[in-house]
């Protein structure tokens, strides 16, 4: 029989405090839209007696109507040798009208008597006031057992004191916290079936990643008799991150037979992982399991030919399953039946040996040649299979441009100025643009142009901009080969220009980039026709 697993998902708050991380109002909304929509049990929103952009989130909030989670206010309990109904923070948790309030105390008896320095009656006192105040006011009330591992490996009496204390007050889950997230699996599945077997509600676990097992303790936990697992959607939090419930989702959902979310949902464990990531203003990790780019990207031939053959021989799960696509990377270890593939994506009908498929193997190895490298720039190369098929005709040419750079005092920023020409089936239209630095410049000029033609290229927006030497012996006269990630927020692509000029292997790369987006508007508008 399925087991049910509650998913807490935390990114909110646990993974607002990770480095370079600022939702604002209007971010957290929308992700609270997408883990809605993903169908997780709870989402924990931040703390409204923190700061006033929480305080105004949660006015703002109410007016959303969640289908499945639960959205939940996060505070402390109450101050040491204070009323309850006195503590300014208690009383904030109210005021956010959240139907479950999720409770932090101290489990550890170190931090008890060194940290808040108090005594340790007086630490079981504010949990079980705590709790009870929450749920006389009619609160679903989660206790986060802070530090619990690392409190009950130093005194395991207390620790479990601080778990009843929470019971006694009416806690209706317990969380249990590795929060210096350095315990390992086996001490994470014994000290939770300690817990589980000793306590009649449900308990949760909450893990960190500083040893890197926090996934791996996750399940442990679960193994043992836990029913809730806290984390963040796809790991970021402070130091090392938390637990990635993405990979958990999938790893539980798929592989364990348990019911994290709705299984006609699982296919959009990517589709949510890229958009919470893009709002997060973040480049999600390509090597994250199911979700990543990279999870189900094939480079040696070997392991291509293999998965040709049968897909399980390389892939732990079919990547459909979770919303993602197989990938075959491009390059000198690939073989033709990688590239015959990436041709029939175009042109269905096209053989191996065909006059076609070995001009186009021609192309590729004299680019290769030449400095080109596809295997992060699969859409450049599509471009080229277009191109050599007769299926490509070009959305706009560029006449012209000038770049001009300027440092007028040595301790100034470099500041560039780009002016472009674009013809667009006979349209002319001039433009100019400043920018941080000649390629800045240039990207803002030629969008800025080419917008009133193509409106949709207004969500466009490079990610990442790598330059590498290619023959470093040659010094200036060098080649280089330009990189350039572009995303319209839904999807990722990556085009490559080479030149022995920066300017221009970057433009080649830039136009590429552009047409990319452009191909795919249109061929939406076929299909939607036909």
């Amino acid at each position: 029989m399925t087991k049910r697993i509650k998913i807490y998902d935390s990114t909110l708050r646990d993974g607002a405090q990770a480095e370079g991380i600022s939702f604002s109002v209007e971010d957290k909304i929308k992700i609270v839209k997408a883990l809605d929509e993903l169908g997780v049990s709870y989402i924990e929103a931040g703390n409204p007696g923190s700061n006033p952009k929480d305080l105004e989130f949660f006015e703002r909030i109410k007016e959303l109507e969640l289908k499945s989670a639960k959205l939940t206010a996060f505070g402390s309990t109450r101050r040491r040798n204070i009323n309850v109904e006195d503590d300014a923070n208690v009383k904030s948790l109210l005021l956010a009208k959240t139907p479950v309030v999720a409770i932090f105390g101290k489990s550890w008896d170190f931090h008890v008597t060194d940290i808040i320095n108090t005594t340790l009656e007086e630490n079981l006192n504010m949990i079980k006031e705590t709790m009870r105040f929450f749920k006389d006011n009619k609160k679903e009330v989660v206790f986060d057992a802070e530090h619990f591992f690392d409190g009950y490996k130093a005194n395991k009496e207390y620790a479990l004191k601080s778990l009843q204390a929470a019971v006694d007050g009416g806690a209706d889950s317990l969380a249990l916290c590795d929060t210096n997230g350095g315990c390992m699996p086996n001490e994470i599945y014994k000290i939770t079936k300690v817990v589980t077997d000793k306590f009649n509600i449900p308990v949760g676990i909450h893990c960190h990643d500083d040893g890197g097992m926090a996934v791996a303790n996750s399940i442990m936990a679960v193994t043992a008799g836990a029913v809730q697992v806290q984390g963040t959607y796809i790991g970021f939090g402070e130091r090392c991150g938390n637990a990635n419930l993405a990979t958990i989702i999938g790893n539980l959902q798929i592989k364990q037979d348990y019911e994290c979310i709705s299984g006609d949902n699982l296919e959009l464990l990517t589709e949510i992982a890229r958009r919470v990531a893009e709002i997060a203003n973040v480049s999600l990790d390509e090597k994250v399991p199911y979700v990543g780019r990279g999870a189900f990207t094939h480079k040696g031939g070997m392991h291509i030919d293999g998965v040709n053959k049968a897909s399980k021989s390389f892939e732990h799960i079919n990547p459909e399953l979770v919303g993602n696509e197989r990938r075959f990377l491009m390059s000198e270890v690939a073989g033709r039946s990688t590239i015959l593939k990436k041709i029939q994506k175009i042109a269905p009908n096209m053989k191996k040996d065909s006059e076609e498929t070995m001009l186009i193997m021609d192309r590729l190895k004299q680019l290769e040649h030449e400095g080109y490298q596809f295997e992060g720039a699969e859409s450049t190369f599509e471009l080229i299979i277009r191109k050599n098929l007769g299926k490509y005709k070009p959305f706009f040419e560029l006449e012209n441009f000038k770049i001009i750079g300027e440092k007028p005092n040595i301790s100034d920023e470099l500041s560039a100025y780009a002016m472009v020409k674009v013809n667009v089936d006979g349209n002319i239209k001039m433009t100019a643009a400043e920018g941080d630095g000649p390629v800045n410049a240039l990207d803002k000029a030629l969008r800025e142009a080419l917008e009133m033609f193509y409106p949709e290229l207004k969500s466009v927006y490079l990610t990442d901009y790598k330059v590498r030497v290619l023959d470093t012996k040659e010094a200036t006269a060098a080649k280089v080969r330009v990189l350039i990630s572009s995303t319209d927020g839904v999807n990722e692509w990556t085009t490559v220009g080479v030149s022995t000029d920066i300017i221009d292997a970057s433009l080649i790369a830039l136009i590429d980039s552009i047409e990319v987006k452009l191909l795919r508007e249109l061929e939406k508008k076929i299909k939607a026709y036909i």
